[in-house]
């Protein structure tokens, strides 16, 4: 094990994506918890305030309806749909726990609620007031297990971050991100240098882009066609 996962993973956080993603995997009683306590709803940790934007919401919403719905279902079938982002910070600036976001329909000076049955909700990962959502705020935000108020999240994130086969199973999710990292890194690298290939044999003008296609099957004779449009514009 590298002796800088060990240190990292003292740092983990059910705030921070992947620890939740492991932590909640087969942990029924913790999501039962959570969905509890927000009121039973499908739930996305979104650390990063720019991922939380609504139309980022409105796309999330989409999706659940695109899951739901099967061919040949009746729309009047679909269930209501919830989504739910936990943000680090509290991006509504409103110093509320909870923002609730419902569609209205305005006719002059009177608003109705629209009732599609989509629902999205906000909570504010700042706040720390001494109820329950604000007990299960501390926890995503807690280090240490042993600190925690609830034990259902506690002993998930004490297995992973004190107990031999957790830590050795978080050690090795870290070092296979790295990989993929290091995996989709190079495949951007070999795709930049393929186009900066292309786009100096299109500007040669020695051989047509169906010759050159054979040269680099990375890229398709579409991708192709659009660097050549982009050295002739920039010519």
């Amino acid at each position: 094990m590298h002796q800088q996962d060990l240190e990292r993973l003292k740092s983990f956080r059910y705030m921070d994506d992947d620890f939740m993603t492991v932590c909640l995997a087969d942990n029924f009683e913790g999501v039962e918890l959570i969905l509890r306590i927000v009121l039973e709803f499908n739930v996305e940790i979104q650390r990063e305030d720019a991922g939380a934007d609504p139309k980022r919401a409105r796309h999330n919403s989409s999706l659940l309806d695109a899951h739901i719905l099967r061919p040949g279902d009746e729309t009047e079938d679909i269930p209501d749909s919830y989504v739910i982002f936990i943000t680090e910070n509290d991006v509504m600036k409103g110093n509320q726990p909870i923002y609730p976001v419902e569609r209205y329909v305005t006719v002059g000076q009177r608003e109705g609620l629209f009732g599609d049955g989509s629902h999205i909700i906000y909570v504010n990962g700042k706040y720390r007031g001494n109820d329950e959502i604000g007990k299960l705020m501390h926890d995503f935000s807690c280090t240490n297990p042993d600190d925690m108020n609830y034990e259902a999240l506690a002993k998930k994130a004490r297995y992973f971050k004190q107990e031999e086969k957790g830590v050795a199973a978080m050690c090795k999710l870290m070092e296979d991100m790295r990989n993929e990292a290091a995996r989709e890194a190079a495949q951007k690298a070999e795709l930049k240098n393929a186009r900066e290939t292309a786009a100096r044999m299109i500007k040669k003008g020695k051989m047509p882009l169906e010759e050159i296609a054979e040269y680099i099957s990375l890229l398709s004779f579409e991708e192709l066609k659009e660097i050549e449009a982009e050295v002739m514009q920039s010519a």
